[in-house]
């Protein structure tokens, strides 16, 4: 492992620690200071109305469907999803403009020879740290090195595979935080529903005496828990899905560009 590439996974990890405390501070302050006070005074007021015998309709506001603990911590999951997909995104613009450079200059119907190789090697190693970490120039200085040294187009061609493949599998593997918090908010919203249930359970005796309002109140919390939470999942899953696929495409797109500007130039003496 490279100095830049230790150093470009060691800022990723700060940056997720960051995003996730922010996602906690941002989402604690808008439930504490918006949603719960919202909730608590329409329920009140309805339990006013409730007491004094006046017609009401059962509240549905967002602010009670959203106010329980278990969707604060989807809504919070999701921010820390959507900033870490964010962050990834930012790396796949950066990938996509190395595709716009000139790396390799070719003029059509030239050839290329194993003795070339280490020139046109020197504008790839010129580049600044940074984008020398990118997959294409990665992949067309191994094709270079690999050609120089074995003076064979198969094997050259065989170094660009397996560097597209190398990072492809990398790519996905670093999206295991984000399919991990996909798999935790349906799960957060079940324990809701476990829990709604089990409150609901144990008031039974209050509603066999007429006081139904605490068993409808937990179960409230239990189905608007896991709504909530499907709702969130299939937001993240969505933008995940979306990232992966143009990751997909950089790879797929990198190995053509190797492809179409070097690897069809290349020529051997045998």
């Amino acid at each position: 492992m490279t100095k830049s590439t230790s150093k470009r996974i060691s800022n990723e990890m700060f940056f997720q620690l960051i995003a996730l405390l922010l996602a906690i501070i941002i989402v604690h302050t808008l439930f504490v200071t918006v949603v719960r006070p919202n909730a608590d005074y329409l329920i009140n007021q309805h339990l006013e109305m409730a007491a004094a015998g006046e017609d009401y309709v059962v509240p549905r506001s967002l602010f009670i469907v959203i106010k329980d603990l278990e969707q604060e911590a989807c809504f919070i999951l999701m921010i820390w999803a959507l900033a870490i997909m964010g962050y990834k995104s930012r790396n796949m613009v950066r990938e996509r403009a190395m595709l716009e450079l000139p790396l390799i200059s070719v003029a059509e119907g030239t050839r290329i020879l194993p003795e070339d190789s280490a020139q046109l090697s020197r504008p790839l190693q010129s580049l600044p740290a940074e984008q020398q970490e990118c997959l294409l120039p990665r992949a067309l200085q191994t094709a270079l090195s690999r050609f120089q040294v074995t003076e064979n187009v198969q094997f050259a061609t065989q170094a660009v595979d397996s560097v597209c493949e190398t990072e492809n599998d990398r790519l996905d593997s670093e999206l295991s935080m984000v399919r991990y918090i996909t798999w935790a908010i349906p799960s957060i919203g079940f324990i809701g529903t476990v829990r709604g249930i089990g409150a609901a359970l144990g008031q039974a005796h209050e509603a066999m005496q007429g006081n139904i309002a605490g068993v409808t109140s937990s179960l409230g919390v239990a189905f608007n828990s896991t709504f909530v939470a499907l709702l969130i999942s299939m937001v993240v899953m969505f933008f995940m899905h979306q990232l992966q696929l143009a990751q997909e495409r950089i790879v797929l797109d990198s190995q053509a560009y190797c492809e179409n500007k070097l690897l069809r130039f290349l020529k051997t003496r045998r």
